[in-house]
């Protein structure tokens, strides 16, 4: 499935490719035609436009300036950025470089640049239309007319100048371009005159006048920049001098010799004072606790004696040792002596002199004690206030300090500035005779020798080929409007029908129909062909149940129906016994085409009964074919074909004749054709080619197949073979019949 999806995707792009090239080959003399026209009035337009030159010069523009001095920071241009060169290029399209242009080449005396000579060259046209627009205005009163201002004679000669002055300035911006080349500093100048020698000189110019309008604005732009820094430079000094006159009278009044010296004299003595009294106190609260230890209500020797700080004493650690060398040795005695004897109750009087001796070792301990807790605290209570006092002198010195320091540095800020506007002012001064630009001409404009404008060959080359694109087009647009049959695939695709035959179309006097011996005519080979090429159709078509009974239709009239079916007709007559019925009982034209008389009986007489077969059935004696034409006109066709009678009396005619050709009414307007249609064995439909509508045609076939009668196929008439030939609409058919060798 995929490969025979392709297959087809493949096959019909081909066909429609081919459809695309036989529509430009059947238009391709119109197309070219059409092109060889507009493209010899656009040669006849551009021949007669005056020529016009381009001059162009080219400019650089510097990105980056050798600075002599740093003056550019007063104006604070950066040129290397984007936007410094894209400002250089507005300014070269600018109106104020135009105007200095205008001014310096005195450019409103040239005629292509004089609003005189302009308004004489107006055409007659804009004046009428001018002239009927103050007739208009002055016929109708109602319509507001603004004031016109009253000039005097200076007031009208200034508007004048103004008027002049803008009209060549504008023209110049009109024909000037700027053209920067990328990736480059460089940008082109050009200019377009009808005078080549004025084109260059305009380009030079316009890169002069830019480099002088630079310059320019340099030079006046340093002069307000001296002026600026002198009118500063002034005030500044004003403000330094101030300045140090008040540093020096706070200095005077402060009576200060070296306040950051003093400040830092202060801070110092304010961290030892800090120093000492963390010292002291940490002192002191070792102190508070033995104090309190000592200190508390009733509390006994001995329990003093237990106190660490009493304890570890190195004056109570030797009288314990005492006491305890006195303790041992009464110990020892009372176990030699009795209590009262001498020796004993002399060691228990050195043992009570110890512990007197230790009791007032403690007492002086404790008194020791107390006297350095108080001592202590009075040295914290002293540092406490020797740091207040600090601290209050270092907050006045360095409120001192701040003071001065804020003076000092509203002295330095001033002084910085003085110096640095002193030295832009010398900078200034210095660069006053120094012009550098930022620009400089690369290539100066010349008088060119070739015309710029118009570019005759490439546009007759784009006028000659937008035609063709255009004609194509148009031979598209007339193709797709165009509706009708006219190839074989318009009658398998679009039909869904087999081609029976192409009849081609002949030369005869417009209004008449085709000669009715055409057919014998050796002349006329391909016509008569084509008409034995659609018998050999018909009787191959159903080779093994001949039909007998052939119909012809047609959608509309001037199909060429009738003609058909007559030299069909013609055609099989030469190989068996054949009759034509024109059975268009409505506008029947067999009978006129035979030149037969109008009283002639025919079909509806035999219909109707009232004459005989033999007196209604016409030989013709050139072709041997039988003619039944219709007869009188009736004024009910349609019931007189539906009638039995017909049916019968086609029944009755098989019986005498080979075949039997049936010319019809046209079926888009009128069912006559459809009815005939079942008597019938075949039937060839009739299309005129490339003029009767697709549509049309498919609705005619529609009302066959509605009654289920099967359409042999369609045969083309009036085929234009030159045409086809060049399009190759039918080239099979021609390469088979051999139409194009014969004709």
């Amino acid at each position: 499935m995929p490969s025979s999806s392709h297959s087809y995707i493949a096959e019909h792009e081909t066909m429609n490719i081919a459809h695309y090239v036989q529509v430009i080959r059947r238009y391709q003399w119109r197309i070219l035609s059409l092109a060889i026209a507009l493209t010899v009035l656009a040669s006849l337009f551009v021949l007669s436009v005056t020529p016009r030159y381009t001059a162009k010069a080219s400019l650089l523009i510097e990105a980056e300036q050798a600075n002599v001095l740093s003056i550019e920071e007063i104006y604070g241009l950066d040129s290397s950025r984007k936007e410094y060169f894209q400002t250089q290029y507005e300014i070269l399209r600018s109106r104020k470089i135009a105007q200095r242009v205008v001014e310096k080449l005195d450019l409103t005396q040239q005629p292509s640049f004089n609003l005189a000579v302009h308004e004489q060259n107006k055409s007659k046209f804009i004046g009428a239309l001018k002239g009927i627009k103050t007739w208009l205005r002055d016929s109708l009163p109602f319509i507001p007319r603004p004031p016109k201002p009253e000039l005097n004679t200076l007031q009208t000669e200034q508007a004048q100048l103004l008027a002049q002055e803008k009209f060549a300035i504008d023209r110049l911006v009109e024909d000037l371009t700027i053209s920067p080349l990328m990736n480059t500093q460089m940008v082109d100048i050009s200019f377009v005159s009808e005078n080549p020698n004025l084109a260059a000189q305009i380009a030079n110019t316009v890169a002069e006048v830019y480099i002088e309008s630079y310059l320019q604005a340099k030079l006046e732009m340093t002069a307000k920049a001296t002026s600026w820094l002198n009118e500063s430079l002034q005030g500044l000094r004003n403000k330094l001098d101030n300045a140090e006159k008040e540093l020096s009278a706070f200095d005077e009044r402060e009576r200060l010799v070296n306040v950051d010296g003093v400040a830092s004299l202060a801070s110092d003595e304010l961290q030892q004072l800090t120093d000492q009294l963390i010292d002291a106190q940490v002192v002191l609260q070792r102190n508070q606790a033995i104090f309190e230890q000592v200190n508390r209500q009733g509390v006994s020797i001995e329990e003093l004696s237990t106190v660490p700080e009493v304890l570890n004493h190195p004056s109570i650690n030797s009288v314990k040792r005492e006491e305890v060398v006195a303790q041992s040795k009464v110990s020892e005695l009372k176990e030699v002596y009795g209590p009262k004897h001498p020796i004993l109750i002399a060691a228990n009087a050195e043992l009570s002199s110890i512990q007197n001796s230790l009791r007032e070792q403690i007492g002086i301990l404790v008194s020791g004690i107390t006297n350095e807790y108080r001592t202590t605290q009075a040295k914290v209570d002293a540092l406490k206030n020797d740091i207040e006092t600090a601290k209050a002198n270092f907050r006045q010195l360095s409120s001192l300090e701040n003071q001065r320091r804020a003076l000092q540095r509203d002295v330095d800020i001033n002084q910085q500035l003085y110096d640095s506007f002193f030295t832009r002012l010398k900078e200034t001064d210095q660069l006053g005779g120094f012009e550098t630009a930022n620009a400089r001409v690369l290539d100066q404009a010349f008088a060119p020798k070739i015309p710029s404008e118009p570019r005759i060959g490439l546009i007759l080359f784009l006028v000659f080929f937008v035609s063709i694109i255009v004609g194509s087009v148009l031979a598209f647009t007339i193709e797709a409007l165009n509706s009708g049959v006219r190839s074989v695939d318009d009658v398998e695709r679009q039909l869904g029908q087999r081609m029976l035959g192409i009849i081609p179309w002949q030369s005869h006097k417009k209004g008449q129909d085709l000669p009715l011996r055409h057919f014998f005519d050796q002349q006329n080979h391909t016509f008569s062909e084509s008409i034995r090429t659609l018998r050999t159709s018909l009787q191959l078509l159903n080779i093994d149940a001949p039909s007998q009974t052939i119909l012809v239709a047609s959608s509309v009239p001037k199909e060429g129906k009738s003609t058909v079916s007559i030299n069909l007709a013609f055609a099989m007559g030469q190989l068996n016994k054949v009759l034509l019925i024109d059975a268009d009982l409505r506008k029947p034209s067999i009978a006129k085409r035979f030149d037969l008389p109008g009283f002639q009986p025919g079909l509806s007489n035999l219909i109707a009964q009232t004459h005989a077969i033999s007196e209604c059935i016409v030989t013709d004696k050139e072709s041997n074919i039988d003619i039944l034409t219709s007869g009188s006109l009736p004024p009910n066709p349609q019931e007189l074909l539906a009638s039995p009678r017909f049916s019968e009396l086609v029944d009755e005619l098989r019986k005498h004749y080979d075949f039997i050709i049936i010319d019809s009414a046209p079926t888009h307007a009128v069912s006559d054709a459809i009815v005939i249609s079942k008597l019938a064995d075949s039937l060839v439909y009739v299309a005129k080619a490339d003029s009767t509508n697709i549509k049309v045609i498919n609705a005619g076939l529609s009302r066959f197949m509605q009654v289920g009668h099967r359409i042999d196929g369609v045969v083309l008439n009036q085929v234009d073979l030159k045409k086809a030939g060049k399009t190759g609409d039918y080239g099979g058919y021609y390469d088979k019949y051999g139409y194009e060798n014969q004709q």
